[in-house]
C-alpha cells in the first residue's frame, strides 16, 4: 500500500516536472511544429522500404512477368528505394539540427536562470551549500535536461508514431500473425514499469555523488595549499577515493539496472521474430500470403521492436533528465531569505547616518551574536569597532549591508528603516574593503570596475593612485591589462588589498567599510592604506573594524564590543582615560610592540 502511495506521488511529480520543463520550450512551438512535420515524413518514408522489397520478391518470384517487366518493375522500385532514403535523411538531418538549435537555447535560459536565482539568495543561503554543489546545478544538470529536449521527448513521440504505424500495417497485412506477436507487449509494457521505477532511483543516486564529487573537488582544490603544508595529502586522496568509489557503484548499478532492461526487450523481440517466421511459413504454404509478404512482415516486426528497444535508452535519459531536473527546481524553489519588501524605495542620495537601535541578531537558534545593540553614525565620521573574535563586529557590518535580516530591533539608514530600502539602491552607496579580498581571472583594471562600462580608465587610474596602488601597477609590463591569476595567487596580500580598496573608491561611496582591512599586508601596505584612509575620512562615513588600535586611533568615536554586547564607547583618549577594556586592549599591544 505504501508504495503505491508513493508511486503516486511520484508520477504526479513527474507530472509536475514535465509541466515546468515544458514552459521552457513554448517560445519555441513554431520550431517544434516544423520538427513535428518533419517526423511525420521520416515516418511515413520509413515504412516504404520493407513495402518495396517485399513487392520486388513477389515481382521476381511472379511467372506471368516477363524479363523486361521485371527490369522495369524492379528499376522503378530501386528509384523510389532510393529517394525515400534521401527524403528520410534530409528530413532527419533537419529535424536534427533544429532539435539542437532548441536544446542549445534552452539550456542557455534555464542556466541564466539558475545562475540568477543564486545571485538572488542571502550570502546565509549560499554559505550553507558547497559551491560545487551549484556548480554541478547550474552546468551538469542543465546539460542533462537540454539532451531530453534534443533526443528524448521528440524521438518518443516519434517512436511511439512508428511503432502504430506499423501495427496497423502488421494488421493489414495479416491479422493472425499480428495477434500471436502481440502476446509479448504486456511483458514488454510490465518490464518498462519496472525499468523506470528502478532506473530512477539510480540516477539520483548518480546526481547526488556527482554533486559530492565535484563539492569536495572544489574546496580541495582552492584549500590545496594548506593540504600540503599539513601533509595530509594522503588523507585528501583516500577521501577523494571514497567520493570516487561510491559514484562508480552508483553508476554500476545504473548500468546493472540498463543492462538487464534492454536484453529483455530483446528477448521479446526475438520471440517475436521465431513467432512470425514459424507462423507465417505455414501461412506461405498454405498460401494465405506471398513470400514477398512475408518478407515485408518479417521486416516490419523487426523495425517494432527496434524502437521499442530505443524507448529503452530514451527512458534512460528521461530518468537522467528528471533526476536532473529535481535538482535544478529544488534551487529555483529556494526562496531568497532577503528580499526586498513590496514598498521598498529607492535611496536617491545616502548621508551617511546610520542607527541601530535595540538590536538583536543569531544565525543559529538561542545563540545569541548581538544583544541588544544601539549606536549612532553621524554623516562623516569615522567610528571602529574593536573587541575580541566572536564578539559580533563582522556582524554588525553584514546587517549593515543587509546579507542578513535582524530578529529584534530596527536598523535606520539616513531615518529609513533598512528593511524598506532597496538592497541594490542600498549597497550602490556602500564601499566595502575586506580582509578576505577576491580577485577574479581577469585583468587588474576589470577586477577593479567589475566590468562596470560606465568607469573610465581615468577613475580606474585616479583611484588606484589614491590609494597606493599605482605603486606596483606601473612597474607591470601590461600595467592595468595584467591577467589576475585565480583568486590573485600573483600578487602579495597587501597588494590585493591596494587593488580591493581601488575597487571601492572607484564607485565613490557615501559610506566605506573596512573589515580587518590592514590585518595580512606589511608596515609598507599598511602606512600607504593609512594615508588613504586618512583622506576617506574627509569625503565619507567610514566604519572600521579593526584588530589593531594603532589604525583606528584618529577615529571620531570606537565601540568595543564584548559577547554581543557593547561595553565601552568613546574616542580613542576618552577611552585610555578609563582605563577599561579599551585601555587593558592598548596595554597589550603596546607591550607587544615594545617586545618585537
Amino acid at each position: 500500500m505504501r508504495d503505491d502511495f508513493e508511486d503516486i506521488i511520484r508520477e504526479r511529480k513527474d507530472r509536475d516536472i514535465l509541466k515546468r520543463l515544458y514552459q521552457y520550450v513554448l517560445p519555441y512551438k513554431k520550431e517544434f511544429l516544423l520538427v513535428f512535420i518533419l517526423m511525420a515524413i521520416s515516418v511515413a518514408v520509413q515504412l516504404l522500404p520493407p513495402f518495396l522489397i517485399g513487392y520486388t520478391v513477389d515481382t521476381i518470384a511472379n511467372e506471368t512477368f516477363t524479363q523486361s517487366d521485371k527490369l522495369i518493375r524492379i528499376i522503378i522500385l530501386s528509384v523510389v528505394f532510393l529517394v525515400s532514403i534521401v527524403v528520410s535523411n534530409i528530413a532527419n538531418y533537419l529535424q536534427s539540427i533544429t532539435l539542437q538549435r532548441i536544446g542549445q537555447q534552452t539550456v542557455v535560459t534555464l542556466r541564466d536562470e539558475v545562475f540568477t536565482h543564486i545571485e538572488s539568495l542571502s550570502i546565509g543561503q549560499i554559505n550553507e551549500v558547497p559551491v560545487g554543489k551549484l556548480v554541478t546545478r547550474t552546468i551538469n544538470d542543465t546539460n542533462t535536461v537540454s539532451e531530453m529536449y534534443t533526443s528524448v521527448i521528440v524521438n518518443l513521440i516519434k517512436n511511439v508514431l512508428y511503432i502504430s504505424a506499423i501495427l496497423v500495417a502488421l494488421f493489414i497485412i495479416s491479422y493472425r500473425l499480428t495477434l500471436w506477436m502481440i502476446l509479448i507487449l504486456p511483458v514488454v509494457i510490465v518490464t518498462s514499469f519496472i525499468f523506470r521505477r528502478f532506473s530512477r532511483m539510480s540516477y539520483r543516486r548518480v546526481r547526488a555523488n556527482i554533486a559530492e564529487v565535484n563539492a569536495f573537488l572544489s574546496e580541495n582544490l582552492s584549500g590545496m595549499k594548506v593540504t600540503q603544508i599539513f601533509n595530509q595529502e594522503q588523507k585528501k586522496k583516500d577521501e577523494f577515493v571514497d567520493k570516487t568509489s561510491a559514484l562508480r557503484k552508483s553508476y554500476l548499478r545504473e548500468i546493472l539496472v540498463f543492462g538487464i532492461y534492454r536484453p529483455t526487450i530483446y528477448l521479446m523481440a526475438m520471440f517475436g521474430t521465431v513467432i512470425v517466421l514459424y507462423v507465417g511459413y505455414q501461412e506461405v504454404m498454405a498460401g494465405i500470403i506471398t513470400a514477398g509478404f512475408l518478407f515485408t512482415y518479417y521486416t516490419l516486426v523487426g523495425d517494432f521492436f527496434q524502437p521499442i528497444q530505443q524507448l529503452a535508452e530514451e527512458f534512460n535519459i528521461m530518468q537522467s533528465a528528471f533526476a536532473s531536473a529535481e535538482k535544478i527546481f529544488d534551487v529555483l524553489d529556494t526562496p531568497p531569505t532577503i528580499v526586498d519588501a513590496p514598498d521598498a524605495i529607492d535611496l536617491p542620495t545616502f548621508s551617511g547616518e546610520i542607527e541601530f537601535k535595540d538590536v538583536w541578531f543569531k544565525y543559529i537558534e538561542d545563540e545569541w551574536v548581538l544583544r541588544g545593540v544601539s549606536f549612532k553614525v553621524n554623516p562623516g565620521d569615522t567610528v571602529a569597532f574593536v573587541g575580541a573574535t566572536g564578539s559580533g563586529k563582522t556582524t554588525i557590518l553584514s546587517l549593515i549591508v543587509r546579507n542578513y535580516d535582524i530578529q529584534k530591533g530596527q536598523i535606520l539608514i539616513d531615518g529609513i528603516d533598512i528593511k524598506k530600502i532597496k538592497r541594490s539602491s542600498l549597497r550602490s552607496h556602500i564601499g566595502q574593503m575586506l580582509q578576505d579580498v577576491f580577485l577574479f581571472n581577469e585583468t587588474i583594471k576589470n577586477n577593479i570596475t567589475l566590468n562596470d562600462d560606465n568607469i573610465t580608465d581615468e577613475a580606474v587610474i585616479q583611484a588606484s593612485e589614491y590609494v597606493g596602488a599605482n605603486t606596483f601597477i606601473d612597474k607591470l609590463p601590461d600595467k592595468y591589462e595584467h591577467i589576475v591569476l585565480e583568486r590573485g595567487n600573483n600578487f602579495s596580500s597587501g597588494q590585493r588589498q591596494l587593488i580591493s580598496f581601488a575597487r571601492a573608491l572607484v564607485y565613490e561611496p557615501s559610506l566605506m567599510i573596512l573589515d580587518e582591512a590592514t590585518a595580512n599586508i606589511d608596515s609598507e601596505t599598511e602606512e600607504l592604506i593609512q594615508e588613504s584612509m586618512q583622506k576617506m575620512m574627509n569625503i565619507s562615513t567610514m566604519i572600521v573594524v579593526a584588530h589593531r588600535l594603532s589604525t583606528i586611533q584618529y577615529s571620531d568615536k570606537i565601540i568595543l564590543m564584548q559577547k554581543g554586547e557593547i561595553k565601552e564607547e568613546g574616542n580613542h583618549q576618552e577611552l585610555l582615560r578609563q582605563k577599561g577594556l579599551y585601555y587593558n586592549l592598548y596595554q597589550l599591544q603596546y607591550d607587544e610592540a615594545l617586545q618585537k
